[in-house]
Formats: structure tokens, C-alpha cells, sequence
């Protein structure tokens, strides 16, 4: 907790750790190497660099891991491991979103994400969808992916939070 001496750390949400290690693992995908750290736009402007904390190479897919840095927030996901794995995409299916482990699923209406989908919020999902664009257009590439997001532990953290009693399971 931070001391009333000084002002509050600032750290990172989850959807912008998800989208430095998505746009690491397209970036793989398409040239072999992970860039580290990688930079990422913010919504309202700033390109913060991020470490990755775990890369691998599979047949047809390349995954990265950027560890969560909440700053003074006191988010449960603070310190997980946030991985990104991408996979080329059906010609002109665009960006697509998986769930993987510990990442929900939303299972009724009333969030800005139908059910069905992955419980990745509208801003975050712009975000990814920017970053693999640009990393497609940088390398002559069409933005055709799936991007499957996970928090390995995450259904433990998520029953420290209202998920566990929401739309989200």
C-alpha cells in the first residue's frame, strides 16, 4: 500500500499486458523473433515498453507472457502471467479472440461482450486489434489471426472477484 507521502505507483491494466504479449507473439509468428521489450499504444497516448517474462514457438502459432504489473491498485491479478498465443486466421476472417486458461467466458447478456465470447472488454479488444494490425502492415501481412488470451491461475483469482457471482464464467 502506498504511504500518504507520496503519490500512487501507476501500473498497467490486464488487456494492455494481453496486447504487449499478443503483439510480441504475432511479430514471432511472422519473422522468427519476439521483440523484448515490446511497445505498445495506449488509448489515450503513450507507447509503454514491456519485458516478456516467457516466448515459445509452436507449429503455426508463437506465444508470449508479460507479467501483470497493477502498480499500488490492489488487483488480484497483479503479478500473474499474462500469455498471448497466435495462430493465422482463415484469409480475411480479421482478428478473432479465444479464451484460454483462467480467461472467462461471458454467458448471459448485459455486458458490452455478447455471450459466447471471451470476457475481453471492448477497449481491450481494440487494442490487440491495433497492435496486430500494425504488426501486419509493418510486415506486408493481412490481420487475419486468432488471439487466444490466458492467465494460467486465473480461475482462482477470478473467485476473489464478482465473476464468480456475474455474467462471467
Amino acid at each position: 500500500m502506498a504511504s500518504q507521502d507520496r503519490p500512487l505507483r501507476r501500473g498497467w491494466t490486464t488487456g494492455t499486458c494481453a496486447t504487449a504479449a499478443a503483439k510480441a507473439a504475432y511479430t514471432a509468428l511472422l519473422t522468427g523473433e519476439f521483440p523484448d521489450p515490446v511497445e505498445v499504444s495506449l488509448p489515450r497516448g503513450g507507447r509503454p515498453a514491456f519485458a516478456l517474462a516467457t516466448t515459445a514457438r509452436g507449429e503455426g502459432s508463437a506465444t508470449a507472457g508479460v507479467i501483470k504489473d497493477a502498480g499500488d491498485d490492489p488487483d488480484v491479478t497483479h503479478g500473474a502471467l499474462i500469455l498471448a498465443t497466435v495462430k493465422r486466421g482463415a484469409p480475411g476472417s480479421g482478428v478473432s479472440f479465444r479464451a484460454g486458461e483462467g480467461v472467462g467466458m461471458v454467458t448471459r447478456a448485459g455486458l458490452p461482450v455478447p455471450p459466447g465470447e471471451p470476457a475481453i472488454n471492448p477497449v481491450p479488444r481494440q487494442m490487440l486489434r491495433e497492435a496486430i494490425d500494425e504488426v501486419a502492415a509493418a510486415n506486408g501481412e493481412a490481420a487475419d489471426v486468432v488471439v487466444e488470451i490466458a492467465i494460467p491461475g486465473g480461475e482462482a483469482l477470478a473467485a476473489k472477484t464478482l465473476n464468480g457471482l456475474s455474467l462471467i464464467h
